[in-house]
């Protein structure tokens, strides 16, 4: 009998054993579950960010496609209004050369026209000193824009 009584005594604590052992198993299942339920809303959210990340991706080379296709058409309009530009300033400075010789050859005609004994008229050369000066001006101001635009 006290065998019996043994045996009962180590049965009920294996069984009081086995259940605290599945109470603690089925706490561990419950928290499985959960931190999987976790985990299945983590992918999905990583997985829709990755999608919008990849939609941005286009978007944002498309918008570099379309900057660069701008900017090419930009800086081409730009080379040729340059090339204009000092087409022009080379014209310029040709055209006022040749005002500068003129005004020169009408300096020296006009010194040489001016009789001796009749008094030499202030206003003409005057005006022909300030064309000069001018002139002049003009060519070193345009004479500065060329150096300016080749540095």
């Amino acid at each position: 009998m006290t065998i019996n009584l043994i045996a009962d005594v180590l049965v009920a604590c294996l069984l009081v054993a086995t259940i605290v052992t599945c109470f603690i198993l089925t706490k561990r299942i419950e928290r499985l579950k959960t931190d999987e339920a976790g985990m299945r809303q983590t992918v999905g959210a990583l997985i829709t960010a990755t999608d919008n990340a990849e939609r941005a991706i286009a978007g944002l080379k498309s918008t570099l496609g379309d900057c660069d296709r701008t900017l090419e058409e930009r800086l081409r309009t730009a080379e040729r209004y340059a090339a204009d530009l000092a087409a022009q300033v080379e014209a310029g400075q040709a055209v006022m050369e040749r005002i500068g010789q003129i005004v020169s050859a009408a300096a020296l005609v006009g010194a040489r026209e001016v009789p001796a004994e009749a008094p030499a008229a202030p206003a003409p050369v005057s005006r022909l000193e300030s064309a000069a000066q001018s002139a002049a001006a003009i060519r070193a101001r345009a004479a500065r824009r060329l150096e300016e635009q080749a540095a």
